[in-house]
């Protein structure tokens, strides 16, 4: 009866285990195809000062007319 938990417990770490490759291979996904990694919580506030600030800094860098 002691043993008992056990049965339970090996299918609940294997169920984590997977639930833990399937994250991080997400994650290295994302970071590979993007070359940083995934911003939790971005919403559309988020992504227009994203946006804003690539566009100042492209700016920023483009030789000056002068």
């Amino acid at each position: 009866m002691s043993w008992l938990w056990l049965e339970a417990a090996l299918p609940l770490g294997i169920i984590a285990g997977m639930l833990c490759v399937m994250g991080n291979a997400q994650y290295y996904i994302h970071r590979a195809a993007h070359g940083r990694p995934k911003h939790i919580g971005n919403d559309m506030w988020d992504v227009a000062m994203e946006r804003r600030d690539k566009k100042l800094v492209e700016n920023l860098s483009a030789p000056s007319p002068n």
